[in-house]
């Protein structure tokens, strides 16, 4: 459904009915599209965090082989050895 800024203050009922049934509102300010109303079921779904490609992006490292281990060695090191004697 396509509503003026007219439509939204004269016919608001109808342009929620709109909504009610599903359907997005694109709101025409000018006759050009400014906004668009989309009902709160109609929302992208979340993605899964294990699908994202970030996760796994070093498991082919061979030194992340153990995380923990790999921590415990990063942070034994000193940050800065060429500053402190």
């Amino acid at each position: 459904m396509k509503a003026s800024i007219v439509d939204l203050r004269y016919r608001m009922k109808d342009v929620l009915r709109a909504i009610d049934r599903g359907e997005p509102v694109t709101v025409l300010y000018r006759g050009k599209e400014r906004a668009r109303i989309v009902p709160i079921g109609a929302e992208k779904p979340k993605m899964n965090i294990a699908d994202h490609p970030f996760c796994g992006m070093w498991k082919d490292r061979e030194d992340m082989k153990d995380p923990a281990e790999w921590v415990r060695k990063l942070r034994s090191q000193r940050r800065y050895p060429d500053l402190l004697p």
